[in-house]
């Protein structure tokens, strides 16, 4: 094996389902063909990128145009200026950006211009939430109102996580009960406006505009992590959906159109202070490169035509709907929601049980039949992601067609879920 565990990411590795990940060969609008040529509407799109499906020609054609220019300047191009433009006009928030290469690298300088700002150290985030693989971030779920973060992975040191305060999400008291201790070394709170990386889970009402207001209150920094719901759950991000106003927003996926992108961007006083405009210091080689940038413009100014967004977000209402109601027919405890162009849904261990947080999704999401569920569609031909704690993601590709040949096999499936548990029942 060349590569560690067969893969450059550890999710592709099908670890949390069991079997053989699908190599995959090729893609075209909702589908993908793996290496045994077998096809597969795809729900993850590459974790969320394509919006516009595998292989538009409005971004292709832009990009091999793109490609005959050259690959990388490693100087300023007017695409980049364009990009943030288009950025820029669509979250009132962001008065300045910077471009990147990831969505770790958007929150890994979020956060250091952050400390930078403030002259304070400490940076809060919540339990459960994945805001990239920097040091900084990978940090277990603390117990409590609060507790001090421990590295969650080898090869971070425990000096790298001292800084790192965990609180529940969706709990406003929790966060609000950590500012009044006194502390006035909070340099920020970063948060997802819906957590997307441990399942689909929403905010509730009131608890972000409640964050923010903590943070004006205690002036410390509010970093939204839009790099999921950056123009997937509305064409001005969670902010515009949501009157949020944050003092920086860290964006990636589709701004990148599929090609390798981040972005942080806020305020100008804040902003300012990025190199070479003040002293915090952030680089990168192929940052802005004129490939990224190309795929970003097509797909935004795509994604921005009238109609094309609302279309695809009421075909995913109808989904997860959908879902739901066939869910309930069988019988099966399933917990589904959705936003714009985003959706989750957990199985549940028990009927009645409810999932707002990280200790209930540990609690009650129940991984082993989502792994029968994820086998159960990858052999109808349907390729959800590999693990029951990630969001699923529809494309203008995903028509009413697939939609309803989708709910059709989702049927089956919750049919063929249901005989099961009947039959280990009579077995018992």
């Amino acid at each position: 094996m060349l590569i560690p565990g067969g893969v450059n990411s550890p999710v592709r590795s099908f670890g949390s389902v069991g079997g053989v990940p699908r190599f995959i060969s090729r893609g075209k609008g909702a589908y993908l063909w793996d290496a045994d040529d077998n096809r597969y509407v795809d729900y993850v799109l590459s974790w969320g990128p394509l919006v516009l499906g595998h292989g538009d020609p409005r971004v292709t054609q832009a990009l091999a145009e793109a490609a005959q220019r050259g690959t990388s300047y490693g100087a300023p191009t007017a695409l980049e200026v364009q990009l943030a433009r288009l950025i820029v006009d669509a979250l009132p928030s962001v008065e300045m950006l910077r471009l990147v290469n990831s969505g770790t690298e958007a929150t890994m300088s979020a956060i250091r211009l952050a400390r930078a700002y403030t002259n304070r150290a400490k940076i809060v985030k919540f339990a459960g939430a994945y805001h990239g693989h920097s040091d900084s971030f990978l940090v277990k779920a603390g117990s409590g109102a609060s507790t001090l973060g421990f590295p969650d992975s080898p090869g971070v040191p425990r000096a790298a996580t001292s800084d790192t305060i965990i609180v529940p999400f969706n709990d406003l008291g929790a966060l609000r009960a950590l500012f009044e201790t006194g502390t006035n070394d909070i340099a920020a709170v970063i948060t997802e406006p819906l957590i997307a990386n441990m399942g689909f889970i929403r905010p509730g009402d009131g608890f972000l505009a409640g964050v923010q207001q903590l943070c004006r209150d205690y002036e410390c920094l509010f970093i939204l992590d839009e790099v999921i719901t950056g123009f997937r759950v509305g064409l001005n991000g969670a902010q515009g959906l949501w009157g949020l106003d944050p003092d920086l927003t860290c964006l990636g996926k589709v701004i990148g159109g599929g090609l390798p992108v981040g972005a942080y961007g806020g305020k100008r006083r804040v902003m300012e202070m990025m190199a070479p405009s003040g002293p915090v210091y952030q680089a990168g080689t192929l940052s802005g490169n004129p490939l990224a940038t190309t795929a970003g413009i097509a797909t935004l100014e795509a994604l921005q035509q009238e109609g094309v967004f609302a279309g695809v977000a009421r075909r995913t209402q109808e989904l997860a709907r959908g879902m739901n109601e066939r869910a309930v027919s069988h019988g099966i405890p399933l917990q589904v929601d959705c936003e714009g162009t985003v959706f989750g849904f957990y199985f549940l261990d028990r009927p009645g049980a409810r999932i707002n947080d990280y200790t209930s999704a540990k609690a009650h999401a129940d991984t082993a039949r989502y792994a029968r569920f994820f086998h159960a569609m990858l052999e109808e031909g349907f390729y959800f992601a590999p693990s029951q704690f990630e969001v699923a993601f529809m494309s203008t590709e995903h028509d009413d067609a697939v939609l309803r040949e989708t709910l059709e096999a989702v049927d089956r499936v919750f049919g063929r879920l249901a005989g099961a548990d009947a039959d280990g029942e009579s077995e018992s």
